[in-house]
């Protein structure tokens, strides 16, 4: 596969990733508060599988790293929301399979070497230790996120979520700039001023209430 297919399918992610930021920003803005539409979820979902692909293809342990430990957590929510058992029993079962099935499958077929990912040359050891760094911080937001949900028996996004969104943004567009990846840089510089918006429609809300 070409570079430039590789960099499509990041930034095919990165829009999605986008588009679920400002529709769920523009819904929010409209009910002057923050809220949780199911599409924020299933795009989630789907973005959150091309940048496996895409941090696969790459040979970058911190990106695939990042959606593993957040892609179980989107169909969570879409479980929350009852909207995970509308969709096909086909798609369900790939989807939950996928991450394991192209690790093994590349794995066993001599395709896929671990040092690739630890000792890759194009990133140093430190670097790599900020972007899995970076990348944990950012996806912290959904375990608590998801932790606030389960005690609330709803799909929701507190504030604490949004703190962690931006402080974990920042963190990877940092290391987008030394690892020159303009797909992770485009995608969380937009979601950066986003999370901020968000902190301070949470504020108000709490305010309020």
């Amino acid at each position: 596969m070409t570079g430039w297919q590789i960099y499509a399918i990041g930034f095919t992610a990165q829009i999605l990733f986008s588009a679920r930021l400002l529709l769920q920003w523009l819904l929010s803005e409209k009910q002057k508060k923050v809220i949780t539409p199911s599409i924020f979820w299933k795009l989630s979902l789907f973005a959150s599988f091309l940048l496996f692909v895409y941090g696969y293809l790459r040979d970058d342990f911190a990106i695939m790293f990042g959606q593993a430990i957040t892609y179980f957590i989107y169909i969570r929510n879409l479980q929350l929301q009852g909207e995970w058992k509308k969709a096909p029993a086909v798609l369900r079962i790939f989807l939950y399979l996928f991450p394991v099935l192209i690790t093994v499958y590349s794995y066993n077929n001599d395709t896929y070497d671990i040092r690739n990912l630890f000792f890759n040359e194009a990133i140093p050891f430190w670097l790599l230790a900020l972007g899995t760094a970076a990348q944990i911080i950012f996806n912290l937001r959904f375990f608590y996120q998801w932790i606030y949900s389960e005690r609330m028996k709803q799909s929701l996004l507190p504030l604490g979520f949004w703190i962690l969104s931006l402080f974990g943004a920042i963190l990877i567009v940092t290391y987008a700039v030394i690892r020159q990846d303009p797909v992770l840089f485009a995608g969380h510089i937009l979601g950066s001023v986003i999370y901020a918006r968000n902190i301070i429609l949470s504020r108000r809300s709490y305010a309020r209430s």
